[in-house]
């Protein structure tokens, strides 16, 4: 056990500050709120980071459920998430070389960054700590903030709300909120869109403005492809569902009416769940049900999503995944899996950065006469403006 120690007054002063707010009002259940809380950032010139000196030294507050509120006192610089979906956020506002860890590293997918020129994150760091949940890890790591819902911490891990409280008064606050799926029970607090989680985030590093490009980029991209969809009645019905073996016998279902995150790229492309009105609920913590053959030859959708491959190409994923598929005595008599029409199913943590690399790969995936190919090469957003954002250069 790491012994309890008290922040260097120093460098954590607005750590104290701001848990002595949130704790006590948010963990205990919903705090009030409106979309308006938060501070205007003060005006002076603005430094390398696009934080400006004056911005630095005045306190500040983020109200996010369910911590509540949490004042700052200086612009965090060492942080750390639970997921890739808030490590692609700070990264996306040009934090990535605070980042000290994750909870989860195997579903950060960073290879995207690749396509963007001069836009990278420190693996090797994240790999050192590739799972932070315990309240020595915290501890160790020193942390000025804690992206993390803490209430999966207690639902998950196992942690007592007096665990949240210590590690947010003596090392850093939590600002976050589980959002990429809405299936949870214990879940009985405000979610958050992406867009919404993710200029909160901004608020925590006083990258507003950062914020506001993302987001005028982001609607522009998502507008000019929903222009070119077919209409409703020829988009293909969809079957989004988890198995991470290369030959799958059973299938973990997944909800496309689910409002989280981690399927935003389908609702904005406006396609049918296949299991709408099959009584199917989607994966969640208390839910582990699944699927086999003979239940998805009941449903037969036109497209099965497969979620649990993001480390395999497109072309590895048909060859290992599709090809057992097509040579299953039950598989291969799906509509999805006679047509070829067995994709991956996208990232379950997905930031803003993600997001536009995912909605576009699922265009192609599933309206490859509109938007080309996964396999084509053919690009839908601009890269190049994504880099100049995240370098603040707009």
């Amino acid at each position: 056990m790491v012994e309890k120690r008290r922040a260097d007054p120093t460098r954590r002063r607005f750590i104290r500050t701001g848990t002595g707010l949130a704790v006590g009002g948010a963990l205990a259940g919903c705090a009030g709120r409106s979309d308006t809380e938060g501070s205007t950032p003060t005006g002076a010139e603005d430094d390398a980071n696009g934080t400006d000196t004056a911005e630095r030294d005045e306190s500040y507050s983020v109200a996010m459920e369910p911590m509540g509120t949490v004042t700052f006192e200086s612009v965090p610089e060492r942080w750390i998430p639970y997921g890739g979906d808030y490590a692609d956020m700070a990264v996306a506002l040009g934090r990535a070389d605070g980042i000290t860890g994750i909870g989860g590293a195997d579903r950060y997918y960073t290879d995207v960054y690749d396509e963007l020129p001069g836009v990278s994150v420190d693996r090797d760091r994240i790999e050192r700590h590739p799972e932070v949940r315990t309240k020595e890890q915290f501890y160790e790591l020193d942390n000025d903030v804690h992206l993390y819902d803490p209430e999966m911490l207690v639902n998950w891990f196992d942690w007592d709300r007096a665990d949240v409280e210590e590690i947010a008064e003596n090392v850093g606050p939590f600002v976050g909120n589980l959002i990429f799926r809405r299936e949870d029970a214990w879940h009985d607090y405000r979610y958050y869109t992406l867009y919404q989680a993710f200029e909160k985030v901004a608020e925590v590093f006083r990258e507003e403005e950062r914020y506001r490009a993302f987001e005028a980029l982001h609607d522009e991209f998502v507008a000019d492809v929903q222009r070119r969809l077919p209409p409703a009645s020829e988009r293909p019905s969809v079957l989004l569902t988890y198995e991470g073996t290369d030959e799958p016998e059973t299938f973990s279902p997944y909800r496309l009416n689910d409002k989280g995150t981690s399927k935003k790229q389908w609702r904005d492309l406006g396609v049918g769940d296949a299991l709408a009105g099959t009584g199917v609920k989607g994966i969640s913590t208390t839910d582990r049900g699944e699927l086999d053959y003979e239940a998805l030859m009941e449903v037969d959708p036109e497209v099965i999503l497969v979620r649990g491959h993001e480390r395999k190409s497109a072309a590895e994923f048909r060859d290992t995944v599709l090809e057992f598929m097509r040579n299953h005595p039950v598989g291969r008599e799906l509509t999805a899996v006679k047509n070829g029409r067995v994709y991956r199913g996208g990232y379950l943590y997905q930031g803003p950065i993600h997001n536009l690399f995912l909605t576009e790969r699922a265009a192609q995936q599933l309206f490859p006469d509109v938007f080309g190919d996964v396999t084509s090469g053919e690009q839908l957003f601009d890269r190049g403006r994504v880099a100049d954002i995240v370098k603040g250069d707009f």
